[in-house]
C-alpha cells in the first residue's frame, strides 16, 4: 500500500468516527431535553375538582352535572328533552368560570370540609327538591356526599350558585336549539332569561355569550329578540351593584 492510499483510507475512517460521535452527542443532548419537558397532562390531571350533580325526574333536565376545577375550567353535562315527545339527549358545554365564583366555590368547599362528612339535614319532612351530590377530588383526597337539603351554610351557598350556573347553561342549550330550528320560540325564552338575569337568578352568563352573540348578529331574527339578547349580555357585563 503506498502512502497516498494509506492517508486516504485513514482520513475516511477519521471522518466516519467524527460524524458518529457528533450524532451520539446530539442524541444525548436531545434525550436530556426531552426528559426535562413536563408531561402535558400532569398539571391538569392534578387540578382539584368540585362536582355538583342533580337528579330530579320531575324536572327538565332530569339529570345534570357541573364540574369546576381549580383553574376555573367548567364542564356542564345534562340529559334532557328538547320537545315533550322527543327522546332524551345528552348535552355538553365547556366554559371558563369567573375568578370570583371559582374562588367562592373552593372556599365554600373548604368550609364544608370538602364534603368528607354528612351534609344532609336529615329532616325527612322537607319537600324533595332532587337528589343532589357534591364531590371533591384532588391528588390526595376524594369525598362524595349526597343530600336533599343541607343545614350547612356553605353547602347551601354552593347549591344555589351551582343551580344558577346550570340554569344559565340550560338557557344556552335551549336557545341554540330554538335559533336553529324554532326561531319563533326565541322571544319567550329570552324574556324569561332576561327576567331571571335582572333578579340575579342566573350566574356566569359569559358561558353562553357565543349563542347570544349569534342571535344578535342574525338579521333574520326580529329586532326585539336581538335586543333582549343584547340586554342580557350588557347586564352580565355591568359592574356589581349596577
Amino acid at each position: 500500500m503506498n502512502r497516498l492510499t494509506f492517508w486516504m483510507r485513514f482520513g475516511s475512517l477519521f471522518h466516519r468516527r467524527k460524524v458518529a460521535c457528533a450524532a451520539l452527542l446530539v442524541a444525548g443532548i436531545g434525550g436530556v431535553l426531552l426528559a426535562q419537558q413536563p408531561s402535558p397532562t400532569s398539571t391538569s390531571a392534578s387540578n382539584p375538582t368540585i362536582t355538583f350533580t342533580l337528579d330530579f325526574p320531575e324536572s327538565d333536565p332530569a339529570h345534570y352535572s357541573l364540574a369546576v376545577d381549580s383553574s376555573g375550567h367548567a364542564l356542564y353535562e345534562c340529559t334532557a328533552k328538547m320537545q315533550q315527545d322527543s327522546e332524551e339527549q345528552t348535552y355538553k358545554a365547556e366554559f371558563n368560570l369567573s375568578t370570583a365564583n371559582r374562588d367562592r366555590i373552593f372556599d365554600w368547599a373548604k368550609q364544608a370540609k370538602y364534603f368528607s362528612g354528612k351534609i344532609d339535614s336529615g329532616n325527612r319532612k322537607l319537600a324533595f327538591t332532587g337528589d343532589k351530590t357534591l364531590s371533591y377530588q384532588d391528588s390526595q383526597r376524594s369525598f362524595t356526599a349526597r343530600y336533599n337539603y343541607s343545614s350547612l351554610e356553605p353547602v347551601r351557598d354552593l347549591t344555589t350558585l351551582f343551580q344558577n350556573i346550570a340554569g344559565t347553561q340550560d338557557y344556552g342549550r335551549r336557545l341554540a336549539y330554538y335559533h336553529r330550528y324554532q326561531k319563533l320560540a326565541l322571544d319567550e325564552e329570552l324574556k324569561h332569561m332576561e327576567s331571571q338575569t335582572r333578579n340575579n337568578e342566573l350566574s356566569e352568563i359569559q358561558g353562553v355569550a357565543p349563542v347570544l352573540e349569534e342571535i344578535i348578529g342574525d338579521t333574520t331574527v326580529i329586532n326585539v329578540v336581538r335586543g333582549r339578547a343584547k340586554a342580557i349580555i350588557q347586564m352580565a357585563n355591568a359592574p356589581a351593584g349596577h
